[in-house]
Order: structure tokens, then sequence, then C-alpha cells
């Protein structure tokens, strides 16, 4: 039974950080990819970041350099590093899992999904 579950979301200020962390159970990071998605209020959800089994990580280009995705293969946990946050960051965060190797290049790609976590930014 895989279940992700994401932590870290809250509030921040224009010009903030936030760190959301996502811990696996039942699936191992190491070994496949793990994305990182969101959705803002009446918007389709979106791709954000995203890392390989070999640890190469892909962005959005509207977080380009401000976002990082790492993992802790120790902790089967992945995080989402995010800097200079901006109002439009606002959003439903979630992370995903596909059952096939590589990172899907579209959300419906993704099997295995956490409950989200909300980043609000003003």
């Amino acid at each position: 039974h895989v279940q992700l579950v994401e932590s870290g979301g809250g509030s921040a200020q224009a010009g903030g950080s936030l760190r959301l962390s996502c811990i696996a159970s039942g699936y191992t990071y190491r070994e496949n990819c793990v994305g990182w998605l969101r959705q803002a209020p009446g918007k389709e959800r979106e791709g954000v970041a995203a890392i390989d089994s070999d640890g190469i990580a892909s962005y959005a280009d509207s977080v380009k350099g401000r976002f990082t995705i790492s993992q802790d293969n120790a902790k089967n946990t992945v995080y989402l590093q995010m800097n200079s946050l901006k109002p439009e960051d606002t959003g439903t965060y979630y992370c995903a899992a596909p059952t096939v190797y590589g990172c899907p290049a579209h959300q419906s790609g993704y099997t295995y999904w956490g409950q989200g976590t909300q980043v609000t930014v003003s």
C-alpha cells in the first residue's frame, strides 16, 4: 500500500520561503520519479518540479531559479524548497509518483498522490 504524505505548507509573504516535505511509505523514491504539482483555485493542476531516479530535476518555467526539489533517500522523503515566493504560487501542492519508469510528461501519468498541502502567498 503506497502512501504519500505532504507537510510544510502554510502562509508566507511575497518574497518569503517555505519548504514542503513528502514522505512515502510503500514506495522507494530513489528507484523512481517523484513530482510536485499544484492547483490554484479555478485552475488546472500543473506540474511544478520532478526528480527522477538518477537525481535529475526538472522544473516548470514559472518556478525555475526559485524552487528546488531534492530527496533524502535515507528518510525516503522528497522536499520542495520554495524561495522568492509570489502570490501566483498560491495553491494546493501535491506530491505524486508514477508506477512506470521515468517522470511523466503530464499529471495523468502519476498514479499515487498525497492529500495536498495548502500554500498561500500574500
